[in-house]
């Protein structure tokens, strides 16, 4: 029997009924796993043996701000967002009313052949998010749709294909981003004779000693004159939520203009206000060629773009037309419209300066709480946020199943898989984040004991 119905305000503490995963979610999933992909239930066999903890899912049935109710009443406060893309929360009003308002009037357009007047109106207010007048902009549904324009862009524009990436970095799992992904070898390693041998990883930095040995590497890869451009996170993402030492973002763009490269910023997490500022690179003092933006841009619905510099962008004429990057339902009318209102609120300067200083505080909280405990390492900038776990990936995963028993919804990454990596809504009460933390910091108690 299905529990009782829960109720939510979006600001809401847990309230756990059911020990999740509760037996309706328990049905669905394995329903789910008897048609889906067996990637996905293989993915969770496998953390279950290594952590030595359950890690089958819970089921999600309906979720506003930072509340999320599973399919069994319980109530979870959710510290993922949606992998970020909830930045404003789960089923904002406004959403619900940018979808209806476009669905009336024009669901769908003819892609790049006849567009829609939503259309333009969001590529008008994307090419004013880059830095420098004349931008212009490739809509796509993902962000690894972003990520592949700004690739492709890289070749025509400078006529090679060699990349130089950054080990600890996500950029997606489509062709295009997974030979540029340096998260798991595991990831592309399949498919490594399809995906080729162009892409040079260094490691992404965490301080100035690292910094130095990055930079040569970077310098050594770029005088091969192979590479046409650096693909790089302003901070790293799922790979620990790292921000780099400041000069970091500025040698890159030096290295760029040296070697006559691209710099693609990789802004689909760290961008629209996660960070703290509407662009991460543009905070450290950098331009870049091209900035790929997605999660938060969509509100929730499927929407990236990848926005370049005139000059940049401008080698995609020269083709006449025989080179262009589009599908069916890239530039969207419903997605537009919701981009557009999505992108009305996060460019409030006034959000910006919430997350930071709500941020700094967390992370601030957190260290006090947890460093010399159960934490061996707080990182991040804005909301995106890293907890290093003592005793690695195991311990990490396991953490996540007390924490989702409590009722948080947190998730692991870092390149050794040991850190909890949290993207909570802008918007989130800070009385959950403290919540949280008291949480942690029980449990860090509790293993000390």
């Amino acid at each position: 029997m299905k529990a009782a119905a829960q109720t939510a305000t979006g600001h809401d503490l847990p309230d756990i009924r059911v020990v999740p995963p509760g037996p309706r979610s328990r049905e669905i999933s394995a329903r789910l796993d008897a048609v889906e992909c067996p990637a996905f239930d293989a993915r969770r066999a496998s953390r279950a043996a290594e952590s030595a903890s359950e890690q089958a899912p819970i089921v999600y049935e309906r979720a506003i701000g930072a509340n999320v109710i599973d399919v069994d009443g319980n109530r979870y406060v959710d510290l993922v967002g949606g992998f970020g893309a909830a930045a404003l929360g789960h089923s904002p009003p406004w959403l619900s009313d940018a979808i209806a308002r476009q669905s009336e009037q024009l669901p769908m357009a003819l892609g790049d052949v006849y567009a829609s007047e939503v259309k333009l109106a969001l590529c008008d207010r994307l090419a004013l998010i880059y830095p420098e007048p004349g931008a212009r902009v490739m809509l796509g549904l993902s962000g690894a749709d972003a990520i592949t324009a700004a690739l492709k862009t890289a070749v025509i524009a400078t006529g090679r294909s060699g990349v130089i990436a950054f080990r600890g970095a996500y950029h997606g799992l489509s062709y295009a981003p997974l030979a540029a992904c340096g998260l798991n070898e595991k990831f592309r390693s399949p498919f490594a004779e399809q995906l080729g041998d162009h892409v040079v990883f260094e490691s992404y930095p965490r301080s100035d000693d690292e910094l130095v040995k990055t930079l040569e590497g970077v310098k050594s890869a770029l005088n091969s004159g192979k590479i046409g451009a650096i693909l790089v996170e302003p901070i790293l993402g799922r790979g620990g939520c790292v921000a780099p030492p400041a000069q970091f973002l500025p040698a890159l763009r030096a290295a760029c203009d040296d070697a006559g490269a691209l710099l693609i910023a990789d802004e689909i997490w760290t961008g629209l206000g996660r960070s703290g500022a509407m662009l991460a690179s543009v905070e450290a003092g950098v331009v870049p060629d091209i900035i790929c933006l997605g999660k938060a841009l969509g509100a929730g619905l499927p929407v990236s773009a990848c926005i370049g510099s005139a000059r940049t962008m401008a080698a995609w004429g020269a083709h006449g037309g025989t080179a262009i990057h589009t599908a069916t339902h890239f530039g969207a009318p419903i997605g537009c419209a919701v981009a557009l209102a999505a992108l009305e609120r996060l460019s409030e300067p006034e959000l910006h300066a919430a997350v930071r200083a709500k941020g700094d505080a967390w992370r601030a909280a957190l260290a006090k709480a947890t460093l010399g405990g159960i934490a061996t390492a707080i990182d991040g900038r804005g909301l995106m946020v890293g907890i290093t776990v003592k005793g690695g990936a195991a311990a990490a995963l396991s953490l996540t199943r007390e924490l989702l028993r409590k009722g948080y919804i947190v998730l692991t990454g870092g390149v050794r898989g040991d850190t909890l990596t949290l993207s909570p809504p802008l918007t989130i009460d800070e009385r959950l984040l403290e919540a949280f933390t008291h949480e942690l910091s029980f449990s860090a108690s509790s293993q000390d004991g």
